[in-house]
């Protein structure tokens, strides 16, 4: 229960950041992204100001035995740059400036936009759908290092 009150919080906190900042305004985002016509630089300083909390976040955890709502940190058992995570951070590039949405603000647009975030949200999880049937073929089941759980 304390995990989901958490989760819970942080979304709404987020997605409030989101509303306000402007991040959840495809114009917006289609103004940041279009540095060789109309740019609009305002984004790159809610960027930059998410860094800010999330430097003092990484110094915290790395002094912690373990995260206040959950039993272990949940952090990604690898670092490497492979053509798997290139290909995928490019095609959210493309998506991100074809519709002036990602995920997180697609989420926010449902309360405030909902008929094309609507249609932005089924895309995304039909996506999401598509890679988990793609991938579950591909590759082998593993247990991974930091949760202990049966993923790929």
């Amino acid at each position: 229960m304390k995990q989901a009150l958490f989760a819970l919080l942080a979304g709404a906190l987020f997605g409030a950041g989101l509303a306000l900042s402007g991040m959840a305004d495809p114009a917006k985002v289609r103004g940041f992204l279009d540095i060789f016509g109309a740019w609009n630089p305002t984004l790159m300083f809610v960027m930059g100001g998410a860094l800010i909390p999330m430097g003092i976040a990484w110094r915290i955890q790395a002094k912690l035995l373990a995260p206040l709502a959950a039993e272990r940190f949940n952090l990604p058992d690898t670092t490497k740059l492979d053509a798997r995570l290139i290909s995928g951070a490019v095609l959210f590039g493309i998506g991100w400036g074809v519709a002036g949405l990602c995920p997180g603000p697609a989420i926010t647009d449902l309360a405030l936009a909902p008929r094309p975030a609507f249609v932005f949200v089924l895309a995304m999880l039909a996506g999401m759908l598509i890679f988990k049937i793609i991938t579950s073929r591909d590759l082998p089941m593993k247990e991974t290092k930091t949760t202990g759980a049966i993923g790929k």
